[in-house]
């Protein structure tokens, strides 16, 4: 019987292309998807919105959709995706020393 160790779990949320991007401007600011696009403009529209959609599924941003027209959604970083600004920042330094 295996089961996935914690780390594996969180390397997963983390793991993607546009993930750590995502994540990182996301604790910096309530984000649109024209925003991030704007950010990473080599990304698709159609991958931004998948790994958002896995980063919503795995509780560490939320949507919140204003029901208005135009449409208006905003993403955001969940309490348990503020977890990750720690590892964030020692990634950060790891990745200097490279």
């Amino acid at each position: 019987m295996s089961s996935k160790s914690s780390t594996d779990k969180a390397l997963k949320v983390i793991s993607g292309k546009w993930k750590s991007i995502i994540l990182k401007n996301l604790i910096e600011d309530n984000l649109r998807l024209r925003d991030l696009l704007k950010i990473m403009p080599a990304a698709s529209k159609r991958t931004l919105t998948q790994q958002l959609g896995e980063l919503i599924e795995d509780g560490v941003i939320k949507k919140k959709d204003f029901e208005v027209y135009p449409r208006k959604v905003e993403y955001s970083i969940t309490n348990l995706g503020r977890n990750l600004l720690p590892l964030f920042k020692e990634l950060e330094k790891f990745g200097s020393k490279l």
